[in-house]
């Protein structure tokens, strides 16, 4: 087992995305970081196409994104939510630009085309299973290159929590609680004295438990850690507005997100901050994608 962490407080086309949008673009990423936006009429389904030499087709990789619109939101939690952290200061954030962010976290499945295409080593899966189990043992390192080999990126800290939230304002986008049945966490330690619930002991395959939130992304809470392109900082003043912040330009520990399959459901929060060195590859921890215009 992995050593585990938690801080209390190329125009290149790369995969097939069901873009869930009333107004239908298709996004191009190119090699200096730059997006093209390409309006498309009475389509469901969008194909990007990544030219670069051992690429998997596309449509095997499967990754389905979901439309987040811009717009502005309270990040952290408010002083009465049960069992916060201190370092959870509310203050508000506004995103600039609608993103789209992949509906599941990244796949065992997805994860291995990328290793057979690069010649990476592919990720410890614990005798858990691959496929359709989001990638684990892998680190902030190894989701970026990932990200670069596909054409998008990590989600900063801030678009994570404000895709997570998704307009609500509870602990959890399932509301003041959250139950074992919606997400994977370590039922032994629920949230604020509720119902104690399963321990299953390792992660679940993608979109096994819960609901998508109300923009369509499925497990963001427990499961695994997520990693966000942040370095870890303390939160600004909470009377500062603060818009598209990317984080500190150095530091010691990367952001981790959502909690997991063995953390307590108070850390699967939807305000909760997680760290650790960027390095680390560990049994609970993984990544999802970010594409913006």
């Amino acid at each position: 087992m992995k050593k585990r962490l938690l801080l209390c407080t190329m125009a290149a086309f790369a995969l097939v995305a069901n873009v869930c949008a009333q107004e239908w673009k298709m996004v191009v990423a190119h090699t200096d970081n730059t997006f093209d936006t390409i309006a498309v009429e009475k389509v469901k389904e969008v194909t990007f196409f990544k030219g670069n030499s051992g690429t998997p087709d596309p449509k095997e990789l499967g990754i389905e994104f979901v439309k987040i619109p811009a717009g502005s939101f309270l990040m952290g939690s408010p002083l009465e939510e049960p069992q916060r952290e201190s370092g959870e200061i509310q203050h508000r954030v506004e995103l600039s630009k609608d993103f789209y962010m992949s509906k599941y976290p990244i796949t065992f499945k997805q994860y291995d085309k990328f290793c057979e295409a690069t010649g990476r080593q592919k990720p410890d899966d614990y005798t858990w299973g691959r496929e359709n189990r989001p990638v684990i043992d892998v680190s902030w390192d190894d989701a970026v290159a990932f990200c670069e080999w596909i054409g998008c990126r990590l989600p900063t800290e801030a678009e994570w929590e404000y895709a997570c939230k998704a307009g609500t304002t509870t602990p959890f986008n399932t509301g003041d609680n959250l139950t074992t049945d919606e997400a994977n966490y370590d039922g032994n330690y629920p949230y604020n004295n509720n119902e104690k619930g399963t321990y299953r002991k390792k992660t679940v395959p993608v979109g096994t438990l819960g609901k998508p939130n109300a923009w369509g992304l499925c497990d963001m809470h427990g499961n695994i850690q997520e990693w966000c392109s942040d370095w870890y900082a303390e939160y600004s003043a909470a009377d500062e507005v603060v818009t598209d912040p990317k984080g500190p330009d150095n530091g010691t520990y990367r952001i981790l997100r959502g909690g997991s399959w063995t953390t307590r459901a108070m850390q699967c929060r939807s305000a909760y901050r997680g760290g650790i060195e960027p390095s680390s590859r560990l049994d609970d921890a993984g990544f999802r994608i970010v594409l913006v215009k």
